[in-house]
């Protein structure tokens, strides 16, 4: 098992020294966060692991904290994606082999610190970063500033917009292209190269809704847009949780990413379920 899963694992089974403790209610007591200036944080993780006619492991972790209260509406996260399978790959002669190989390989860290003009508007400052071994873009980074404001925030429901402009830099996943044989004159022949890093002005949007469904079962959602003229890159992130216990749920969680610029061999749309086991903080 490599490092990411071992330390998720970790992350995942440290909450089931304290379950006895938890197991008493669904619902969080009100105030918890209000007692510690806002902040909250939960870490998800989940594993699986196939043996027999076929091999595979995939493991998934997020790590997650944020903060809110009068004048700060600020959160930091940390995501990473590791799968291996068996796939069929080319050896030196020529063959076809069956190897167990990484399959997906991608990381993601980012924050927002926004700045509260009133309980409903704040301007708030972005960075995210990304990289991806096997996405239309070996890696991507972003920083914003714009324009906040929570359109609806209750017991049941939340609804925040963010809007405003960003610069982005991203690198684009390898490629093959044609080129001259010089073994033989008139003749082309593929050869692998690294396209360069591009940078341009995007604008950044972000929805993220909230809704209680019952007192133990919530839905969420989160839509992040970032389009400039070269490319357009869309994330929408759903996920509906399940709480067990005060601090345990089970999440079950679906994520489309998009990206308009893709290179020869790669798609533009990529497509995530999960089902997780979910700490909260």
């Amino acid at each position: 098992m490599n490092k990411l899963s071992l330390a998720a694992l970790i992350l995942a089974a440290l909450p089931l020294a304290a379950m006895a403790d938890d197991y008493q209610t669904a619902t969080p007591p009100s105030g918890t966060a209000a007692n510690n200036g806002g902040w909250s944080g939960s870490g998800e993780f989940g594993f699986a692991s196939a043996r027999g006619n076929s091999r595979s492991e995939n493991a998934n972790a997020k790590l997650g904290l944020s903060q809110e209260n009068e004048l700060w509406k600020n959160n930091f996260y940390l995501n990473g994606l590791r799968s291996k399978g068996n796939v069929d790959v080319e050896d030196g002669n020529g063959n076809t082999v069956d190897k167990f190989t990484t399959t997906a390989n991608r990381y993601d860290t980012g924050a927002s610190v926004g700045y509260k003009f009133d309980p409903r508007s704040y301007v708030v400052t972005a960075a995210r970063y990304e990289h991806d071994d096997f996405g239309a873009n070996l890696w991507q980074g972003i920083v914003s500033i714009g324009y906040g404001y929570i359109a609806l925030k209750n017991e049941r429901a939340e609804l925040s917009f963010e809007i405003g402009p960003g610069f982005k830099r991203y690198q684009a996943a390898n490629s093959t292209r044609e080129v001259a044989d010089p073994a033989n004159p008139g003749a082309t022949i593929s050869e692998s190269y690294k396209p360069d890093a591009q940078s341009e002005v995007v604008g950044r949007g972000l929805i993220n809704a909230k809704y209680r469904l019952t007192d133990n079962t919530a839905l969420e959602d989160t839509l992040l847009v970032e389009a400039g003229s070269k490319n357009q890159y869309y994330q929408n992130d759903i996920g509906l949780s399940v709480s067990m216990t005060r601090k345990m749920a089970l999440k079950v969680g679906y994520q489309i990413r998009y990206n308009s610029n893709t290179q020869p061999g790669t798609v533009s749309t990529d497509k995530l379920m999960t089902t997780n086991l979910v700490y909260n903080f």
